[in-house]
């Protein structure tokens, strides 16, 4: 029975996280609004933007190019932007860059079920996972999901 409620939780989560594919992707002219709850706290938001951003460093290099991000102003957008930065990323959140190094990044962060899904998109990349999120915090509820892009 427990293998079942496992695999349950995971086709939800799964159904979940593709019908949001569309929300934070890149389309013709480029990344779209990232979006995240505002509700989400401080230290949940940096919990779960540190931890995807490790992730994320982990799959294309930590500090390999510029970030261009487009935060909505919530505690999420602002704790990515930090943790980015303090990964050694340059982070541009309000012009444009060119060249070779510049990295689109848009985010989409949902509450479902008493579970946050977040998913970090770049053209290459995406990451998802789910969090169990309290006031004091956010730890890993899933792992970790990784689509990279030929």
């Amino acid at each position: 029975m427990v293998v079942f409620s496992t695999a349950r939780r995971w086709l939800v989560l799964s159904l979940l996280a593709v019908s949001l594919a569309g929300c934070a992707s890149l389309g013709g002219g480029g990344l779209v609004a990232s979006s995240a709850p505002p509700d989400l706290t401080g230290p949940a938001a940096s919990a779960i933007a540190g931890d995807l951003v490790t992730k994320f460093a982990e799959q294309i290099g930590p500090g390999s190019g510029t970030i261009v991000l487009k935060p909505d102003g919530t505690p999420f957008g602002r704790a990515l932007e930090t943790s980015l930065k303090s990964w050694g990323y340059a982070v541009a959140t309000d012009q444009k860059t060119g060249g070779d190094t510049a990295i689109p990044l848009a985010y989409v962060i949902e509450s479902y079920n008493g579970q946050v899904l977040a998913r970090l998109s770049t053209g290459s990349l995406e990451l998802g996972r789910a969090y169990a999120a309290t006031a004091a915090g956010a730890s890993p509820a899933s792992p970790l999901s990784v689509m990279q892009r030929g």
